[in-house]
Parts: structure tokens; sequence; C-alpha cells
């Protein structure tokens, strides 16, 4: 075989597809960097519409919170209103008073109860894909 129907490579000519090793690394490092600024734009975003939706579900629950609160304070008076009917007013609001502390402190410990079972808000999809972006990383390396 001649040398004519080899490829010939002139001095500081590579083979095509033979590329340096500072030149992968460079580009390895720089899709790594691109890579990493996507998913923080990503929890950016995901932890973005948490917050509104935590927002909205807040204000909401005030409101409901507000208007449930007015109807109790009518329930109270009527139901001291119709003790008193039986029992003087005075011992009227007492058992109303008991029976409403007795509620409240029920309620507290079942709210403290799904308070601590709550998951931490976290952006778990950006997480998720983090972790599966470094197991491809590693995996590639070691090829």
């Amino acid at each position: 075989m001649s040398s004519s129907t080899q490829p010939h490579h002139g001095p500081g000519q590579q083979a095509p597809g033979s590329e340096p090793v500072s030149e992968l690394v460079q580009r390895a490092s720089q899709q790594l960097s691109e890579l990493v600024r996507g998913e923080l734009r990503l929890a950016q975003m995901e932890m973005k519409e948490k917050g509104k939706r935590y927002g909205k579900g807040g204000g909401l629950f005030g409101g409901a919170g507000l208007v449930g609160f007015l109807m109790l304070e009518a329930l109270v008076a009527t139901v001291i209103a119709a003790l008193a009917v039986a029992l003087p007013v005075w011992a009227a609001a007492l058992i109303v008073t008991a029976v409403l502390g007795l509620v409240a402190a029920v309620m507290a410990l079942t709210g403290k109860k799904e308070v601590s079972r709550a998951a931490p808000p976290a952006p778990q999809q950006t997480i998720e894909n983090v972790k599966a972006d470094m197991a491809e990383i590693k995996e590639s390396a070691h090829r």
C-alpha cells in the first residue's frame, strides 16, 4: 500500500475524532457547569411554585379561620344563653369555657402530631434529578 492512500496529517494536526484529553476535560467541565446551572434554575422554579401554593393555601386557611371564629363566637353565645335558662349565667359561661378549653387542647395535640409528620418543603424533583445526574457522571467516569 502506498503512502498516498493513507491519510496524511501535517504537523500539529490530529486524526479526526481524537481530541486531546484537555479539551475533553474542559468540555465535560463546561457541560457539568451547564447541568448544575440548569438544575439550580429548575429548583428555583419549583420552590417558587411551591411558595405560591403555600401562600394561596395559607390565605384561604386564614380567611376560613376568621369566618369560622366568628361562627363559633355566635355558637358560644347561643349555648351560654340556652344554659342560662336552667342555670345562672356565670355557671353557663363557665361550663362552656371548660368545654372549649378541652376542645382546644385536643386540637393542639393533634395539630402538633400532624406538623411533626409533615415532610420538609424541599424541591424533591430537582434533588432526584441531581442524584440521577451524579450517578450518570460517576458511571461515565468509570468507563
